[in-house]
């Protein structure tokens, strides 16, 4: 997986003077074009369109500093369609305007390329489990919050906050198969799962079409039949939650046939009397890895 992973990546470098092709450099990595973003996003901290950015607007420090060309022709030649955009772009990476950077000479930061190796360490120990589901439903409260990678997300605890006690008893007595109790469901995240882009939350349960006859009042997200990988941990919160999700992208799926495929990813949680410590069971939608051994 990884050979491939770097294959890809040897494709992106290739390309960055024109229209970098994520489908193709997805087919080259043997997997999903959605599954390469979201592999690359946890193993890189980046998402892939803001490492392109980068790397980009390295190449074009470089010709800047060089003072062979005009800064439109430098701008247009890394996919800027005017040197406002460019310079905008410029500034904003390295904290100073292509300009001032070619008169002053000044320093410019860089983005290195990046290379993935298996280094083995031992880590964790990931407990999983393969589900095969037919469909159901979630149903619950939803907001549309900003995704948060490290701590507490004020957005999601807030609204959480406002639940009312009957109405969370209303909806755990609709639950009806696993995960039991109530969940934290994300949904519609974007691609590049960038901070602070924005996604459906829901606080609900999961149940059946025939149970969702005698609710009213909530959303509904339904979901088809399909496989789901799930994950056990326990540690410090928020943070044993959060490096699970880490592990599972970093460790679980390189080693494993299986790739993310779109769907909601369903977190059930319980928390220790004082809310420090917690349990949590992460349901992810999987799909098999074709050409990838059992």
């Amino acid at each position: 997986m990884l050979e491939r992973l770097n294959e890809a990546m040897e494709y992106i470098e290739r390309h960055l003077d024109e229209t970098v092709d994520v489908a193709e450099a997805a087919r080259i990595a043997a997997t999903s074009e959605y599954h390469l973003r979201r592999m690359f996003s946890a193993l890189a901290g980046m998402p892939l369109s803001e490492y392109v950015r980068r790397r980009r607007l390295t190449l074009a420090g470089a010709e800047v500093l060089a003072d062979h060309d005009t800064l439109l022709e430098i701008a247009v030649r890394h996919g800027y369609g005017s040197g406002e955009a460019f310079a905008r772009a410029f500034r904003a990476m390295h904290g100073v305007g292509p300009g001032e950077a070619r008169r002053t000479g000044a320093a410019l930061s860089s983005q290195s390329r990046m290379t993935f190796r298996l280094t083995v360490e031992g880590s964790s120990d990931l407990r999983y489990r393969v589900v095969d589901k037919p469909d159901f439903a979630v149903v619950g409260f939803k907001a549309r919050v900003p995704l948060v990678h490290s701590g507490p997300n004020r957005a999601i605890v807030d609204f959480v906050r406002g639940i009312g006690p009957e109405d969370r008893q209303r909806l755990e007595k609709l639950a009806d198969q696993e995960p039991h109790g109530m969940l934290a469901v994300c949904d519609d995240l974007d691609p590049s799962r960038a901070e602070g882009t924005e996604l459906d939350y829901y606080q609900g349960v999961i149940t059946s079409a025939s149970a969702l006859d005698a609710h009213t009042g909530a959303s509904v997200l339904p979901v088809p039949a399909g496989t789901w990988a799930v994950f056990t941990t326990s540690g410090p919160a928020p943070q044993a939650i959060q490096n699970l999700w880490r592990d599972v992208f970093t460790e679980w799926f390189p080693s494993n046939p299986y790739r993310s495929r779109p769907g909601p990813e369903i977190l059930r949680t319980r928390l220790s009397p004082g809310g420090t410590e917690a349990e949590a069971e992460l349901w992810l939608p999987v799909e098999r890895e074709r050409g990838r051994p059992s």
